[in-house]
C-alpha cells in the first residue's frame, strides 16, 4: 500500500528563496518566548525517496533526525522494514541508534496488513491479527503506539462498523503491551473527520485514539476534521507540501492549526511530515521553521 494515493497532490518544487532562509539558522528561535507549547518529532514518511533509493539506511533514520534536523522523536514507518517485526538483533540496533543519539520512538505507521473495518469477518480478523506483531515490536522499542487505518470495502455504514469491531478487538490486544492503536485520517470514510469521531466514540477504549493529519482530508474542510478528531488525539501529523516565499505552506495554515490543537489542551508530540517534491532534507527544515513560527504567535 502506497501512502501517497490517500494524499493530496501537490507540485512545485521549494523554492531558491525558501532554500536560501534554510540555512544553518533556521534551527534557532530567534526573538519572542522561549516557552514551548509542543515538542517536534520526525515522520519517517517525509524522507522515503531517500529510503527507497538506499541513500539513507533504515538503521541511520534516526542518527540523522538528530544530526540534521536537532529533532528528539522519531515515527517510525513498517513499510521500510516489512519482514523485521519479529527480528529482535535488527529491532535492537535501531533501538540503540535511537538511544545513543538522545531520541525518543513514538510510534509505528502501520501500512498493508489488511482492512481493520473489512466487512468480511474473517478477512477483518486476519487483518487484526497481523498487526500483533507490530504491537509488540512497538512495545520492544518504546513506543507509546501504532498507527493503524480504519479502512475497508463497502457501505458507509457497514465499514464503519467493522472498523469499531477491529479496532477493538486490536486494542484490547494492545492494552497487554501498553500501546495505544492510534488512527490516520488517511483516505476512505476515515477522510471524514466525523465518521472517524463516530468510530472512536463507538470502540469507547482509552488506548484507542487518533492521530489527526493536516492533509489527508480530501474535499472535508480540514480544520473542521482536526477539531473533531482532537478529543481522540494521541499524535499529530504536521503535513507539508509546498511553501511559498515567506516560508507559509500554501494548503494549510499551521497557526491555525496549532491554535486548535493547543484550544484542545494536547501536550505531546507534533510530527513532521514533508509531502513535497524536491528535496526531503529542505522540506523537513522548512516544516520545523514554519512550525517554530507558529508556535511563537500563539504563546
Amino acid at each position: 500500500m502506497n501512502r501517497r494515493q490517500f494524499l493530496i497532490k501537490s507540485g512545485g518544487l521549494v523554492s531558491m528563496a525558501l532554500a536560501s532562509s534554510l540555512l544553518p539558522g533556521c534551527l534557532s528561535q530567534p526573538g519572542g518566548s522561549d516557552k514551548k507549547l509542543f515538542e517536534l518529532s520526525l515522520a519517517q514518511w517525509s524522507l522515503h525517496r531517500q529510503l527507497r533509493s538506499g541513500e539513507l539506511k533504515v538503521l541511520d533514520f534516526p542518527v540523522k533526525t538528530r544530526e540534521a534536523f536537532d529533532i528528539g522523536a522519531v515515527e517510525y514507518v513498517n513499510q521500510f522494514f516489512m519482514d523485521r517485526a519479529e527480528d529482535r538483533h535488527f529491532l535492537g540496533e535501531m533501538k540503540t541508534r535511537a538511544s545513543d543519539n538522545g531520541v525518543q520512538s513514538l510510534l509505528i505507521m502501520v501500512d498493508a496488513e489488511g482492512d481493520l473495518g473489512d466487512p468480511d469477518s474473517a478477512l477483518r480478523q486476519r487483518a487484526v491479527e497481523n498487526h500483533y506483531k507490530w504491537v509488540t515490536a512497538a512495545e520492544y522499542l518504546g513506543c507509546h503506539s501504532i498507527r493503524v487505518n480504519a479502512s475497508g470495502r463497502g457501505s458507509r455504514e457497514d465499514v464503519q462498523a467493522a472498523s469499531v469491531d477491529g479496532l477493538r478487538q486490536l486494542s484490547q490486544f494492545a492494552r497487554d503491551y501498553d500501546i495505544n492503536v492510534i488512527v490516520e485520517n488517511h483516505g476512505g470514510y476515515s477522510s471524514d473527520g466525523l465518521w472517524l469521531a463516530q468510530v472512536l466514540a463507538s470502540v469507547d477504549l482509552p488506548n484507542c485514539g487518533s492521530l489527526p493529519d493536516f492533509g489527508n482530508f480530501g474535499d472535508y474542510d480540514r480544520y473542521l476534521g482536526v477539531r473533531q478528531l482532537m478529543p481522540y488525539a494521541r499524535g499529530i501529523s504536521a503535513k507539508s507540501f509546498e511553501f511559498d516565499a515567506d516560508g507559509n505552506e500554501i494548503n494549510t495554515d499551521f497557526v491555525r492549526m496549532l491554535q486548535i490543537i493547543r484550544d484542545a489542551g494536547y501536550q505531546g508530540h507534533i510530527g513532521i511530515e514533508f509531502e513535497g517534491e524536491g528535496d526531503e532534507d529542505l522540506g523537513v527544515l522548512a516544516t520545523k521553521k514554519l512550525l517554530q513560527k507558529a508556535e511563537r504567535l500563539l504563546v
